[in-house]
């Protein structure tokens, strides 16, 4: 910079994105620091540490600079002198700021200083001290620049200042204090207050919130990177949004530029006590697995640092998946096609099945491995991670590295909840969800028809989350979860063998992993407990530990789903050249070895006192020809898992390395190893899509699961060995439909060949239904018998069916029948009785007819209008023969027939009698000298009338029958079990209108002929005709209610009997005494009879 006496301003300048990294690689020289060297972003969390570490020491320093900064008012000392990489650094920074503001705002010097700030600045420790990269030098102050004298119009008194200014680190060690510009930020605030308005001055005071909040960010980078600085003003704009993007961009560039330069060196600030499996290379993959599946809790005192973590019960299976991943990069490493001239390396530790210890696992991983002396360079950090076995264990590593978009590709844990992008955005695995499992079980539960079944879960989020799922499927289906026992691994486990033993359950699913389930599964083949068929999940159901004939005693049949089985080529040469002596510091091989060979391999020098007194290996020991199912590969399911999560990772870095994918041609990388971020990996295994060597297709959705695909395993013994026999598969499709498969045959059951049954209550027969018992779960039922006229055609129904109308149930409530059709027949009893009535009384009438034809000339016909009597005896005959339509099974025909013909007859026989009844008044009245009335009644007007009478009628009924006709209907109300065939009158008005014309004429003649019952003939047939409406009337008046009342055909029969009645009546009434007078009393029909007086004589006693 030039010297000081004039005033400058220099903005910084602007720098492509090429400049910008010649300066950066330019600051890196300068700091004497490798620029491929990644450590300046992968060591924070160590420099945090650092910080702390040394907190107290800085404490006294950073007080004696804030007091010196304030005492100076806040402006760079005089004589401001910057080196070239100072001036670049703050031309980066300044260039990031500015890109943070419409408009372009940039670092600006303002060279004038007040006239106050003329004392010298204190040099060495005042300004802060500095530790250079090697290590044994001794401290040095960082370069402090020299003052400049004040410029005018810039006041500086009392710590303010009209332009806030912010502090860069240069020193080697860097470390940022921003106290004094935070004071001074705020204080030049307060000055512009004073010169704003109302208005400006509250968004001054919003500005000065946003300040506080941003300086309170920044703040972290002092705890961070603390150090000695210089001050360079800086505009100060006003408005809101712009304060908002210039801060944020002025707090990327510090942050970029100090990660850069923040280097403490490659020391570790403690370690975990944790053995691994470690190869170096180009990329590093960390792995977790759980090699010894119990962790042994320590007490702790918080008196001094935590003991070491101790786990014991080394897992077999578990130690071949670190085996199976081993295998997997060297593979890679030595395919040319995949990761071409780069190499993978790995780091494995154990878990110890505890989310704690996964956790300091996973963050052992996130830092440098302890194996680097520390002179070396830096190594890089694990790019991925492939972990863990346990769903609660997964949820740990995930929820810690997945803010640093560090990828975990799980092979066992398959808890449904990881499936949460929001929660767990690096997350991957290559084993189905538990969301699958739980269709696929389920599906299973009904597929056997068990309705009643307990659950055991394991007190984490696999079993938990597990049996939530399955229990929400399985009640989908109508089955009942009779009880969920919890396994704990501190409790004893006779709480829930109680439980097993008072439950009616035959069937119980354990959702539980092999660790904690083993124990549980050996107290119950102590206790004896037999003759339940177990579901399993897919963490022990090929579990090799509990897979043994003592076990096989009550778990023999247990059927369970694993994921498809593969058979690896090469695998069994590498785990059967497995030995300690290759590697003797190879963490996990000596525990495996033991239990493999059966003795203790031990090094020279290494042989102690406990040593002595085990079998001690002599170092010609091999696996070559050992048996044990650790070598078998053919049948490899979670080991699968792990080799598709090596090949998945592999090729989510070909393609971040080389920008294209697997198999195509080669080109030169596009990205250096050292710039690798674990976020790419992440971006690009999202993307991975391959077949590999087997043809199964490898990708995640947008949830990071794999497709779903299941075998059914059935646990079989053969040749004195448990066998995992697959007898099934289940899968789904794109569109989330599902299938499954089972040899039903082929399954061996624990109750022998035929399917077990699980029920709380025995399945309803067919006719009844279950009704559920107050307080248990709905399989827990009576059987009801169902309610007449509903039935339950098939077993286990919930409810009964109504029958249809026409049908009424059977006495077994299985079967609708057709109800009984019901209505007056000829062949009836009373059908019967009617023909034979209504005949008769036809024949009687056409007897009488034939009398009357006969005797037509005797007085007796003579003087009852022979005419008008042949008139009435024909309707008689009609009205005799009417009943018989109302017999037979109802028509449209017969329907419309009965009820006219009864009305019109009635009609024209009434209307007979009314004419009769006219002409008998008439005659007699015609003896009264003067009297014409019998000139003007002739035969013609006794015509006239009847036919008149009887036409109204007919009208009545044309319009009837035009209208709403009568119809043939189905009744119901009267039976459940039959169903009434009668005639619908169609219209009640026009029947009753019929019946009521009927009624007029009836009373019309009864009133005539009482009028005329005391005329002095001998042979008076108005009295006849009287007794004759009296019973006609008496008749239809009964009728109307028992017709109303009477059910089914008896309302058929009613109006038979009143037409039958009342037709007798007339005839027996009008007919019968002519007819005995004609027949038996025949010297009485003369005409002086007839005509003659009565006299009565009174007997005279002398």
């Amino acid at each position: 910079m030039e010297e000081t006496g004039s005033k400058r301003n220099k903005r910084a300048p602007s720098f492509t994105a090429e400049e910008m990294g010649v300066l950066v690689d330019e600051v890196w020289q300068h700091e004497k620091m490798s620029p491929s060297s990644p450590c300046g972003l992968r060591d924070w969390g160590a420099v945090r540490k650092k910080w702390q570490e040394f907190q107290s020491q800085t404490k006294k320093k950073s007080a004696k600079v804030r007091r010196e900064s304030m005492g100076t008012g806040g402006g760079a000392p005089g004589g401001t002198t910057l080196t070239p990489d100072e001036e670049k650094v703050l031309s980066i920074i300044g260039k990031t700021a500015s890109e943070g503001i419409s408009g372009g705002i940039g670092v600006q010097w303002d060279e004038g200083l007040s006239e106050s700030e003329d004392e010298e600045e204190p040099s060495g420790s005042g300004a802060g001290t500095c530790t250079p990269p090697g290590e044994d030098d001794p401290p040095q102050p960082c370069p402090v620049p020299a003052r400049q004298p004040a410029g005018p119009g810039v006041r500086m008194r009392g710590g303010l200042t009209g332009r806030p200014a912010i502090m860069i680190c240069t020193c080697s060690e860097t470390l940022v204090r921003l106290e004094r510009e935070k004071l001074m930020v705020l204080r030049g605030i307060e000055g512009q207050l004073e010169r704003q308005t109302a208005l400006q001055e509250e968004m001054v005071r919003i500005n000065q919130k946003r300040l506080e909040l941003h300086w309170r960010q920044l703040a972290l980078a002092e705890a961070q990177f603390n150090c000695p600085s210089i001050s360079v003003p800086i505009i100060l704009p006003q408005d809101s949004e712009e304060v908002d993007k210039f801060l944020s961009g002025l707090g990327t560039g510090l942050m970029e530029y100090c990660s850069h330069i923040a280097v403490l060196g490659c020391e570790l600030l403690g370690r975990f006590n944790m053995p691994s499996l470690f190869k170096q290379g180009d990329i590093m993959i960390g792995g977790i697995f759980p090699v010894f599946n119990k962790d042994i809790s320590a007490t702790w005192t918080f008196e001094g640092e935590p003991p070491g973590v101790k786990c014991a019960r080394f897992d077999v299976r578990a130690f071949r998946w670190t085996q199976v991943m081993i295998f997997a990069i060297e593979e890679v490493n030595n395919d040319p096609a995949v990761l071409p001239n780069i190499s993978l390396g790995y780091r494995i530790l154990n878990s110890c099945s505890s989310p704690t210890n996964t956790l300091r696992a996973a963050l052992t991983l996130a830092s440098r491995p302890e194996e680097i002396d520390l002179t070396s360079p830096c190594p890089p950090a694990i790019s991925a991670l492939i972990a863990e076995a346990g769903s609660s264990q997964s949820l740990a590593v995930a929820g810690t590295l997945g803010p640093f978009q560090v990828p975990v590709v799980s092979y066992f844990s398959t808890c449904a909840c990881l499936s949460d992008r929001a929660k767990y955005p690096t997350f991957f695995r290559t084993i189905p969800s538990d969301y699958f499992q739980a269709k696929a079980l389920a599906a299973l539960v009904k597929h056997f028809g068990w309705q009643w079944i307990g659950a055991i879960q394991s007190d984490n989020d696999y079993g938990r989350n597990g049996i939530l799922a399955f229990t929400e499927e399985v009640k989908k289906l109508g089955v009942c979860v009779a009880f969920v026992g919890t396994v704990l691994r501190t409790y004893s486990k006779d709480k829930i063998l109680d439980v097993i033993k008072k439950s009616t359950v035959r069937v119980i699913l354990a959702f539980v992993p092999e660790g904690d389930f083993y124990p549980l599964m050996k107290e119950v083949v102590k206790q004896n407990i037999t003759g339940i068929q177990w579901i399993a999940s897919e963490a022990w159901i090929t579990a090799i530990q509990p897979s043994t004939p003592e076990i096989y005693q009550a778990f023999g049949g247990a059927l369970g789903f694993v994921v498809q089985k593969m058979a690896i080529p090469n695998l069994k040469p590498f785990l059967t050249g497995i030995s300690p002596y290759t590697d003797p510091s190879a963490a996990f091989v000596r525990d495996f070895w033991e239990i493999m060979v059966g003795c203790r391999p031990v090094s020279k020098g290494e042989l102690t006192a406990t040593e002595a007194m085990n079998k001690i290996c002599t170092g010609n020991e091999t696996l070559m020809d050992n048996q044990d199912v650790f070598f078998n590969v053919r049948e490899l399911r979670v080991s699968y898992n792990v080799y598709k999560a090596v090949y998945a990772i592999a090729h989510a870095l070909h393609q971040l390395l080389f920008c294209q994918p697997v198999g195509e041609k080669m080109v030169r990388p596009c990205l250096i190893t050292s710039e690798v971020q674990p976020k790419q990996v992440t971006d690009q295994l999202q993307k991975v899509n391959f077949r590999n060597q087997f043809g199964d297709s490898v990708f995640f959705d947008v949830n990071g699961d794999p497709p779903a695909s299941y075998d059914i395993i059935n646990w079989q013994l053969i040749d004195g060995q448990v066998q995992h026999v697959t007898l099934g598969h289940f899968s789904s499709d794109a569109n989330g439909n599902y299938r499954l498969s089972i040899q039903e045959e082929e399954i061996v059951w624990r109750t022998g060949k035929m399917v077990p049954t699980s029920v709380c209550s025995n399945v309803c027969p067919a006719g009844t239904r279950k009704a559920q018992i107050k307080g248990k779960p709905s399989c827990c039922f009576d059987c009801i018998t169902c309610a007449d006229g509903t039935i339950a055609n098939s077993t286990g129904s919930a409810d009964c069916t109504p029958c249809p109308q026409e049908y009424w149930s059977n006495e077994s409530k299985d079967e609708c029948i057709p109800k009984t059709i019901e209505f007056l027949t000829y062949h009836e009893p009373m059908g019967i009785a009617i023909t034979i009535v209504s005949l008769l009384g036809a024949s009687l009438t056409l007897a009488t007819m034939m009398v009357f034809l006969h005797y037509r000339e005797t007085p007796v016909i003579k003087a009852s209008n022979s005419e008008l009597s042949c008139f009435l005896l024909f309707s008689l005959f009609l009205c005799f023969l009417c009943p018989l339509t109302f017999l037979g099974r109802p028509t449209v025909w017969t329907c419309m027939l009965r009820h006219t013909a009864f009305g019109v007859t009635f009609a024209l026989c009434i209307s007979c009698v009314l004419g009769k009844t006219i002409v008998v008044i008439t005659a007699f009245k015609a003896t009264i000298p003067g009297n014409k009335v019998a000139e003007k009644f002739g035969p013609a007007q006794q015509r006239i009338i009847v036919c008149f009478c009887t036409l109204i009628q007919i009208v009545i009924c044309v319009l009837w029958l035009t209208l709403k006709p009568p119809f043939p209907d189905m009744v119901f109300k009267y039976s459940n079990k039959k169903i009434i065939l009668e005639c619908n009158t169609g219209s009640e008005a026009a029947f009753y209108a019929v019946l009521g014309y009927i009624g007029i004429l009836a009373i019309i003649c009864l009133v005539l002929a009482f009028l005329g019952r005391k005329l002095p003939d001998n042979f008076n047939e108005a009295k006849f005709i009287t007794f004759s409406m009296l019973i006609f009337c008496a008749v239809w008046i009964t009728f109307i209610p028992a017709y109303v009342s009477s059910p089914g055909k008896f309302t058929v029969a009613v109006e038979i009997f009143a037409i039958l009645s009342s037709a007798i009546g007339l005839l027996l009434s009008i007919f019968a005494p002519k007819c005995f007078i004609i027949l038996i009393k025949p010297e009485k029909n003369t005409k002086k009879h007839v005509m003659g007086k009565t006299v009565k004589k009174k007997n005279m006693i002398p």
